[in-house]
């Protein structure tokens, strides 16, 4: 008898690329007096690919301390969230960060979002062939302004899954509108989130600037991505890296630096930077775990539990609707 078919995840794509909003969005923000880029359009497929080679990186902690909590204490967190609910998985990325938890959760379904397409179609296609019986919906989504899911995730409980501390990229007002737009789609689950801590800057910076250079790699790639949706003319090998501390704002920034006095030309328009001048290409904010813990609150979630690493550097928190 022949073996049934394999089943194939489904795949639902919101997110579709409006040339004339995304050319609009990156000359704003090219020609702005501090110029600025979204940290969303990091991740075309090498920017993808270069973030999962940053989270094996020796200086990047977020990554193996978050798995390390999820493990040491899984069985305390299982026990608080709701079993065969639906597993959203917010920025899957490569969906490895859920299927570690898949034996603990059980859940009824698998959803992976990711505005990055066909990059998360590939990583769902590879993980349906691992965990053949379990039901997945790949959702290509920008949620960065708004989460709105489509009807094809299904009715009951859900359990949305934010690991990573990519929340982070918000600042906290953001992150409050984002966090309640989280709680009005959990239909009675609740988030499961990660969070990155203040800790002392020899471990915080050289997690965004590494030796290898590979975070340099990925935050330049930025610029050959605004070239192929613009129609820019950047040139690597004319910008720096560079990632710091702001104390102040409690983040770090990631900016690319001119290395020399340069102009930057697309259709209909040029930017003159000066050697020096940067543009400011991501933010990665850093809580205390008591006032995370209050931004959840805050945004309406009625219980929240909070595990942390013995040296206080990571929190994974669980947040019931």
């Amino acid at each position: 008898m022949n073996p049934p078919p394999m089943r194939q995840p489904q795949f639902v794509q919101l997110y579709r690329e409006d040339r004339a909003v995304v050319h609009a969005e990156l000359a704003a923000g090219l020609l702005a007096p501090q110029a600025g880029l979204a940290p969303k359009y990091l991740y075309d497929p090498l920017g993808s690919r270069l973030f999962d080679a940053i989270t094996e990186l020796p200086e990047y902690y977020p990554t193996r301390t978050e798995a390390a909590l999820l493990a040491a204490h899984g069985a305390a967190i299982a026990a608080q969230l709701p079993q065969g609910a639906t597993l959203v998985d917010l920025g899957a990325g490569n969906c490895e960060k859920a299927a570690g938890l898949f034996d603990l959760l059980k859940p009824a379904r698998y959803v992976a979002v990711d505005i990055s397409v066909e990059f998360l179609r590939t990583a769902l296609q590879c993980l349906q062939r691992r965990f053949p019986a379990l039901d997945m919906l790949g959702v290509g989504l920008d949620f960065s302004s708004e989460l709105t899911l489509p009807p094809e995730v299904g009715a009951g409980p859900r359990l949305l899954f934010y690991p990573g501390s990519s929340i982070g990229n918000f600042t906290p007002q953001q992150a409050l509108g984002f966090l309640r737009q989280v709680r009005a789609v959990t239909q009675g689950g609740g988030l499961l989130i990660g969070v990155d801590l203040v800790k002392p800057l020899d471990i915080l910076e050289p997690a965004y600037d590494d030796a290898l250079g590979v975070t340099a790699a990925f935050n330049k790639n930025l610029l050959l991505h605004v070239n192929s949706l613009l129609g820019s003319d950047f040139r690597v090998q004319d910008w720096q890296h560079l990632a710091f501390f702001n104390t102040e704002q409690s983040r770090i920034e990631m900016h690319l630096q001119a290395l020399r006095d340069l102009v930057v030309r697309w259709p209909g328009a040029e930017r003159r930077f000066k050697a020096g001048e940067r543009i400011h290409t991501e933010n990665s904010y850093k809580y205390q775990a008591a006032n995370f813990e209050a931004l959840l609150r805050e945004a309406g979630f009625s219980q929240t539990r909070v595990w942390t690493d013995a040296l206080g550097w990571f929190a994974v928190f669980w947040a019931q609707a």
